[in-house]
């Protein structure tokens, strides 16, 4: 028994936990439910709590150095003080609100490369390493940001890439933020790229605009950037892009270029 419970400390014949979610698909601000399933091991495991939270992957970036990691969000209890029995199963469900920042994972139902967010599960027993489990959550974007998106097709904009940053801009609730890269049409001759990043709250969404300009042969190119605040009925993609257009080339008449 000393052995089995030696062993268990590591892992080997320790309780498991797996979740299971009633629907793998939400959007920001809305809920993501379930239930946690505790399996007792080979030995009895006094489990200090069950947690259940968000996790995202995020891009950190420090002078010359990049590298990813992954930070838990939106954390909750669902159980505590509970002792395992060999073989015997318990059940705890659970619902988590997403924050209305979280990152989109998917557009138009195309998943987006590098961006991932997850519900992550941890079992809390002392002196042991704790189990735990994730699972992917497919967050799809709020209809106005759909808009913005399909929006920017229709001016001509075409997606590059979207990643999520540790960090935090004017208005962001959470300790990282995502920007969704375009590349310009045609006509921004002086654009290198647009990058878009939604700050959602319950009334709507404030959309950041951050173009890159491109330097000349004698000037450098720089960042600048603008903000156009659209509410969850803001939905019409016309709107949307005539609003767009505007921010963006006031944002640049007033950096002294265009397009």
């Amino acid at each position: 028994m000393a052995l089995r419970n030696l062993m268990a400390r590591f892992g080997a014949g320790a309780a498991s936990v797996d979740t299971v979610l009633d629907r793998d698909v939400a959007q920001p601000g809305g809920t993501v439910s379930g239930r946690v399933v505790v399996v007792g091991g080979s030995v009895a495991q006094d489990v200090e709590e069950v947690v259940v939270g968000l996790q995202a992957r995020v891009e950190v970036e420090s002078g010359d150095s990049e590298w990813r990691e992954d930070v838990v969000f939106g954390r909750t209890r669902v159980g505590a003080g509970f002792t395992t029995v060999p073989g015997e199963r318990a059940e705890m469900p659970f619902s988590l609100q997403l924050p209305w920042q979280t990152p989109v994972t998917a557009i138009g139902g195309w998943h987006l490369r590098g961006v991932h967010v997850g519900v992550v599960t941890k079992l809390v027993i002392a002196g042991a390493v704790d189990p735990g489990d994730l699972d992917a959550v497919t967050v799809a974007p709020l209809p106005v940001q759909q808009a913005v998106v399909e929006a920017l097709g229709s001016l001509g904009w075409r997606f590059k890439h979207a990643d999520v940053e540790k960090g935090r801009v004017r208005g962001s609730d959470l300790p990282f933020y995502q920007e969704l890269e375009f590349a310009p049409p045609a006509s921004a001759r002086r654009v290198n790229e647009l990058e878009v990043t939604f700050l959602a709250d319950p009334q709507g969404v404030d959309v950041v605009l951050e173009a890159d300009r491109r330097g000349g042969l004698l000037t450098e190119g720089r960042d600048v950037v603008s903000r156009l605040r659209l509410s969850h009925a803001d939905t019409d993609r016309a709107r949307v892009a005539g609003a767009l257009d505007r921010a963006v080339r006031e944002l640049g008449a007033r950096r002294g270029w265009g397009w």
